[in-house]
């Protein structure tokens, strides 16, 4: 039996991707910071599925729970075939308005926490032959978005880069890029959610079955919904000035989680 690794497993998209693991036989170890709601995900994931789960408490802006999650990656006693980087942020406001502390806190969850573990768990899957990473990155990677959409960017940049680094080692890695999402997440940030549209919100099981998939089928960029496969398209397009200006109005994070 296989096992994977969830960060930012006990909401959102890492909860969604527990959930898909585990009704599909393999065993999980469940990261995140809040104890209590861990050990009740382990509880309902092990009595409805049948597999093991184990919890580790981390908080990923911090050195120690970034070290906690590495060593549980490079133990050759208990090995992870899948590493999902799920946990992640917002902060709101403007470029300025919010504190440095705040923004490098991001950077730390975000980037440093992603390399970190995508490291420790890539090379003890290159020595096995085998295994995958996945980074939910954000559609937020692609238009100006501050610090949050500049840290999706690396995501995105550095999965592709160490995919292709890593090529022929049996190792798959993959961004996982979603658009709004109906998680905890904007609601943490104390960011109202009234002014986006009705169309533009995805469904976290569906986006998470559709990530596996495409990962499966060796993708090292996913963009789980062909409403935001043809936003995108148009991004591409249109000039950075005006992508500016409307990506503001939806709010500085535009995340996913």
């Amino acid at each position: 039996m296989t096992t994977a690794l969830i960060t930012g497993a006990t909401a959102g998209i890492g909860a969604a991707f527990a959930r898909k693991l585990a009704a599909d036989g393999h065993d999980v170890v469940l990261v995140a910071r809040d104890v209590k709601r861990l050990r009740e995900q382990a509880t309902e994931l092990h009595d409805r599925h049948g597999i093991e789960a184990e919890v580790l408490a981390a908080d990923l802006s911090e050195e120690k729970g970034i070290a906690a999650v590495e060593a549980r990656l490079s133990d050759p006693r208990q090995p992870v075939d899948l590493l999902v980087n799920n946990a992640g942020f917002g902060n709101k406001g403007q470029f300025l308005d919010v504190s440095m502390a705040d923004e490098l806190k991001m950077l730390t969850v975000h980037c440093e926490a992603v390399l970190r573990l995508t490291s420790a768990a890539a090379r003890s899957m290159r020595t096995r032959g085998r295994g995958g990473v996945v980074n939910v990155a954000s559609v937020a990677a692609f238009v100006p978005r501050g610090t949050y959409g500049a840290s999706k960017a690396w995501v995105v940049q550095f999965t592709q880069g160490a995919a292709r680094d890593l090529a022929g080692s049996g190792v798959r890695l993959m961004a996982l890029c979603p658009g709004f999402v109906r998680t905890e997440f904007h609601e943490r940030a104390g960011m109202g959610t009234d002014n986006i549209p009705r169309w533009m919100w995805l469904d976290a099981d569906k986006l998470v079955a559709t990530a596996l998939s495409d990962l499966a089928r060796g993708k090292t960029l996913s963009i789980p919904d062909p409403r935001y496969k043809a936003l995108m398209g148009v991004v591409k397009l249109a000039p950075r000035g005006l992508l500016g200006g409307v990506s503001s109005k939806a709010g500085r994070a535009y995340g996913p989680r």
